[in-house]
């Protein structure tokens, strides 16, 4: 069975990946792959409160938790995605990144990412 480092690893490989984060929902690091200058701790205690405000959103429109977040910034992307009960998984791109693969890639692995966790 792959270990949580095989997954980050794996991910971090694809082109355009620039940073992959594991953490809690609590916003505790677990793993992290990076090739930019990014602190995995900082990034990881931030992540939850937005995860926080997508569930708001969701709760208010009717429509659940958040299970996947694209974030479109100038110089990138940040995808955030539930994987299971107690876990996050935060992926950084940059501008080149294939974003339609890695958002089915990610959707369609999470069952077995939140089994590694």
């Amino acid at each position: 069975m792959p270990s949580i480092r095989d997954l980050t690893v794996a991910i971090r490989q694809r082109p355009g990946i620039e940073a992959v984060v594991v953490l809690g929902r609590d916003g505790l690091l677990i793993d992290a792959q990076s090739t930019i200058p990014v602190n995995p701790e900082d990034l990881a205690a931030r992540i939850p409160g937005l995860v926080a405000s997508a569930d708001e959103i969701g709760h208010t429109t009717q429509r659940g938790e958040m299970r996947l977040a694209l974030v479109e910034h100038e110089n990138g992307y940040a995808i955030v995605s539930a994987v299971g009960d107690n876990a996050l998984l935060c992926v950084l791109t940059d501008t080149t990144a294939d974003l339609g693969m890695l958002l089915f890639d990610v959707r369609r692995h999470r069952q077995a990412i939140a089994s590694i966790l």
